[in-house]
């Protein structure tokens, strides 16, 4: 029988080390040195709470499951009953395939056809490589419709800093906007984080956070070694007391993150502190909204990376 996670595809360079899973594209650990950076899949289970997975050809929930193109209603499946939405897109238990694959990095690659609420053919992939001092993601899609397509992409890790406690963490995330939502988690509007008890632009203790929460205005600074935010630009970061970080990081199409923090994260039989932060090239319902969507021309190809950074 096969895995909940597929085949488990290990990555070294050093002493960085990552497992990679082939259903969903699940990034099932991170470790440098041994420290533990994302919260581990454990073989022979399920990602609890989307632990790691890519969230493909969109992040975060379309209300209602619907959306409208070129004048007419598509009607995607509900795969999030209990707020009557379509959650996280079409490949969260695809089956991806191993393009490339070397010590260091793995290409999965996985096709959605056209189906319900969604009339198109795209072509996916994302590569993950471990690098010196974390892990580089890029995702990539090519339009093999007859017609223009829409397109985002987000993934969903939790992270952490070794044994440090969760609530121990200090986030910040640089962004100067939130989007307001719905009893259905659904975004009503864009609005200043000023104020708000969603400003993380200075560092806040996790354990003080309660946030479901997606952020736009991000602004990046760039990484040691880039001229500028546009190639790799950090978005968010945790500090460990001792002063370890642990810093995402996105190119310039992926102008979004989502931070969910919660006390009941599923862990060797307990309820624990965890918080994902996720990297979105779109925010909520973007199938709507028109926000951060990328419409890719027939035989147009895209990609974009985002990656986790650990030092002291």
């Amino acid at each position: 029988m096969r895995a909940p996670t597929g085949e488990r595809l290990l990555l070294e360079r050093g002493v960085v080390r990552a497992e990679i899973g082939s259903v969903g594209a699940v990034l099932c650990a991170l470790s440098v040195d041994g420290v533990q950076l994302t919260e581990p899949v454990p073989a022979g289970e399920a990602p609890e709470f989307c632990n790691g997975v890519v969230l493909s050809p969109w992040p975060n929930r379309v209300r209602d499951a619907r959306w409208m193109l070129d004048g007419a209603v598509q009607q995607l499946d509900i795969t999030e009953p209990v707020r009557g939405g379509a959650l996280h897109g079409l490949l969260q238990f695809a089956e991806y395939e191993v393009r490339e694959r070397t010590a260091e990095a793995v290409t999965l690659g996985a096709r959605i056809a056209p189906q319900h609420g969604w009339p198109f053919e795209l072509d996916t992939w994302v590569r993950y490589e471990v690098v010196a001092d974390g892990l580089t993601v890029t995702h990539g899609v090519e339009n093999r419709a007859t017609r223009s397509a829409p397109y985002a992409v987000g993934t969903h890790p939790y992270l952490r800093i070794g044994d440090v406690p969760i609530t121990d963490l200090r986030l910040t995330v640089p962004a100067s906007r939130f989007f307001e939502v719905d009893e259905r988690m659904n975004p009503i509007a864009e609005s200043p984080v000023d104020g708000t008890g969603a400003d993380v632009r200075t560092p806040r203790p996790v354990g003080e956070l309660d946030l479901d929460t997606a952020f736009g205005g991000l602004t990046l600074t760039p990484m040691a070694g880039e001229p500028d935010a546009s190639v790799r630009g950090a978005s968010a970061w945790l500090e460990a007391p001792d002063g370890r970080r642990l810093t995402l990081w996105q190119n310039a199409d992926w102008g979004y993150v989502q931070v969910f923090t919660t006390q009941i994260f599923p862990k060797a039989g307990e309820r624990v502190a965890a918080v994902a932060v996720e990297p979105m090239t779109a925010p909520p319902d973007a199938l709507n909204s028109g926000q951060g969507l990328i419409w890719l021309e027939p035989g147009e190809r895209w990609e974009g990376s985002w990656g986790l950074v650990y030092g002291a």
